[in-house]
């Protein structure tokens, strides 16, 4: 729009130049020398126009002739430049679809006529990948890595080929050369986080996470979560060494991750020995409500010391009735009534879940029997099952629980169809004591 103004402005101030100069009377006289010509001003205004606009074009004229053999370099220059392109168009799409081939050949071309584009480099890199050229791949990586414009991709070449020789250490340091290089790489820091955690070295791994953070590559709240692990691991690592520090990273990680179940483990031990039973309880409780977990059961059963039995019991029924109908809140009900000699008890806890029993249900129903009964030499317990490979076929297992120093050994057997209660029988019996099964007589066999 500005122009449009300008050249009508420009066009104006000629017109009216040109219609002062017409209105103008008189004669003008140029004499040089033996030369000598009369003419009006008029006409020598439009003589010295003609002059100028002849100069202009002579100019530009001889310019062209000037510049050509730059324009000519120019045009070559560009020529050479979209056909390396092309190449390199090319070669990365016979990358893509696996054509090694054709992927060498535009490589080829690349090369030699873009030598030092950083799209050539890369496509030669992994064209030398493609064709399992290890050595080839490294040398294009290594020459990338010497630019600092494609620094950091020839490092990550390096990392993966590091990778494929299984040689963790080289990984690790260009990994860590890489995090110098652009503290915000996700993929290095990724690598040198793994490495990390892999050696224990946590508070190594707390740096790097402090660092994500820093660098925009985490959100604060998944931040908060991977934090609570890595104290947590630390906790751990430290609980016999240097109980303090411990403790501690056990305080810290259970207010950043409430609902994980090491970290509130560990942290309502650390409580309960310094007698903030109260604390150590509601740690476990907020774990258990989120996730239902045996730990949890048992360090909620143990958090006071010196408990009885069935002090522990009466604890783990508050405890399971927090996430009612949970399979979790059962089996811990189950096994301290066990522990308690609540039989009975322990019955009603597993009973929903005898239908269709998991091994867990299943092993603790025989110590149940074989603890409710001293006499047994061993608890044979008649469970549901589906049949292997057949759909809604039920038949009745058995699962034998035989105590070995202290633990317990499960041997199953399959049984024919039948009805069965879930119970436990004697051994040797004709039938299951409950509901005299014959499916359950039968798996004496096993």
């Amino acid at each position: 729009m500005i122009r449009i103004i300008l050249f009508l402005f420009l066009i104006g101030v000629v017109a009216l130049g040109a219609a002062v100069i017409a209105d103008q009377t008189g004669d003008v006289t140029l004499s040089w020398n033996a030369w000598r010509v009369d003419t009006s001003l008029p006409v020598l205004a439009l003589a010295l126009l003609v002059v100028v606009c002849a100069s202009m074009l002579v100019w530009a004229i001889i310019r062209g002739f000037l510049r050509a053999p730059e324009r000519l370099r120019k045009m070559s220059r560009e020529r050479r430049q979209a056909k390396g392109r092309n190449a390199i168009t090319q070669g990365l799409i016979a990358i893509g679809t696996g054509d090694h081939f054709a992927a060498r050949r535009h490589a080829d071309v690349a090369k030699r006529i873009a030598q030092h584009d950083p799209l050539a480099m890369l496509l030669h890199a992994q064209t030398a990948q493609l064709h399992g050229d290890s050595e080839g791949a490294q040398r294009a990586f290594h020459a990338m890595a010497e630019r600092k414009d494609t620094r950091l991709l020839g490092l990550r070449g390096l990392f993966v080929e590091a990778q494929r020789r299984d040689d963790a250490y080289s990984a690790v340091a260009l990994a860590e050369e890489a995090l110098k290089t652009a503290p915000a790489s996700a993929w290095a820091s990724h690598a040198v986080l793994g490495f990390r955690c892999s050696k224990g070295d946590w508070d190594g791994a707390l740096k790097i996470l402090e660092n994500n953070l820093a660098a925009g590559l985490i959100d604060p709240a998944p931040y908060k979560r991977h934090r609570g692990v890595l104290l947590t691991a630390r906790a751990l690592d430290l609980e016999t060494s240097e109980r303090d520090k411990s403790r501690t990273s056990a305080m810290e990680a259970v207010k950043l991750a409430p609902t994980l179940v090491p970290a509130a483990t560990l942290a309502a031990k650390f409580l309960s020995e310094n007698n903030q039973t109260r604390r150590a309880m509601q740690a476990i409780e907020a774990a258990w409500i989120a996730q239902p977990h045996p730990d949890l059961a048992d360090a909620y059963a143990h958090v006071r010391l010196g408990d009885s039995a069935l002090n522990r019991l009466s604890r783990v029924e508050k405890l399971a009735a927090k996430t009612p109908g949970h399979i979790e809140g059962a089996l811990a009900v189950a096994r301290a009534a066990i522990d308690a000699g609540e039989f009975a008890r322990a019955r009603e806890a597993l009973a929903p879940f005898i239908e269709t029993p998991t091994q867990r249900v299943a092993i603790l129903m025989a110590e149940l029997e074989r603890a409710a009964r001293p006499g047994m030499d061993g608890g044979w317990v008649c469970v549901r099952a589906l049949a292997a490979g057949v759909a809604g076929q039920r038949t009745s297992r058995c699962v034998s629980v035989a105590d070995a120093g202290g633990g317990a050994s499960v041997r199953e057997s399959a049984g024919a169809r039948g009805r069965d209660c879930g119970r436990a029988r004697a051994a040797g019996s004709a039938g299951c004591d409950i509901c005299g099964s014959a499916a359950a007589a039968r798996n004496d066999a096993g």
